[in-house]
């Protein structure tokens, strides 16, 4: 009995240990993740008065880069067609494009169907798809927030999201259902992990084209704080033409 007691004793010890040293990890993360997101890159960079409208959308989760369907500088429907996804016919005027694990993107549409095995998998070594979203004149909000870039901003923006593709548009290429009648997945580069998640890729891209924009923002905060909400941009940077929410 002296045995089976000690035994046990040992083994609360070490669950005791174990539970001791999750926490602390995972509060070194946090903490790690706040004063990573906190330092900027491309520290001078100021948002432009005239040039190209994007958006930075987000949600408690995940975050996306909303791009103008057709500018000058770049024509996304030969890279992401709308005959990919259900309902191609409506008159799309924007993409909303993301980057994420496979197995969350294509096995959980919501975020309570995510499993601890999947998140514990693309957390350490996930393949990544990109996410593309139609949208017809999404309307700005504390969730769809503008940014402007500069044409040149804007081109390099679009090198990087090119580059991120790993199949050319093509019959080889294959487009995966999305969750919905206007959105589609594909093939992408790179490898997802806690330290390259959806929301670092996304202020990379932004980081890429100048963008003032935080170091390592592994959570969606991290990426929203450095884009103004729609009611607090200045004037002068408020775009005036008429929206509407996406379909």
């Amino acid at each position: 009995m002296k045995a089976l007691h000690a035994s046990l004793g040992t083994s609360l010890r070490v669950l005791r240990a174990i539970a001791a040293w999750t926490l602390l990890a995972a509060g070194l993360f946090m903490l790690s993740a706040l004063l990573g997101s906190s330092i900027p890159r491309n520290r001078a960079w100021r948002e432009p008065s005239d040039g190209i409208e994007i958006m930075v959308a987000g949600n408690a989760v995940h975050t996306e880069i909303v791009v103008p369907l057709v500018t000058p500088e770049k024509d996304w429907r030969t890279d992401f067609p709308a005959s990919d996804i259900p309902v191609p016919d409506r008159d799309y005027t924007h993409l909303a494009i993301s980057w994420g694990e496979r197995e969350v993107f294509l096995h959980t549409p919501t975020w309570g169907d995510l499993s601890p095995r999947t998140a514990a998998w693309a957390a350490l070594d996930g393949s990544p798809l990109l996410h593309v979203e139609h949208f017809v004149r999404p309307a700005p909000d504390d969730d769809f927030r503008p940014l402007r870039l500069t044409s040149d901003e804007y081109a390099r923006l679009v090198r990087r999201i090119e580059a991120a593709v790993r199949q050319p548009p093509g019959p080889a290429r294959q487009a995966y259902r999305g969750y919905a009648d206007y959105d589609a997945f594909y093939d992408a580069r790179g490898r997802y992990s806690v330290a390259l998640t959806c929301n670092q890729w996304t202020s990379d891209m932004l980081a890429a084209a100048g963008v003032r924009i935080g170091w390592w923002t592994p959570f969606a905060g991290g990426v929203m704080k450095w884009i103004p909400r729609p009611s607090m941009r200045p004037p002068m940077l408020t775009s005036q033409r008429p929206v509407s929410p996406p379909p």
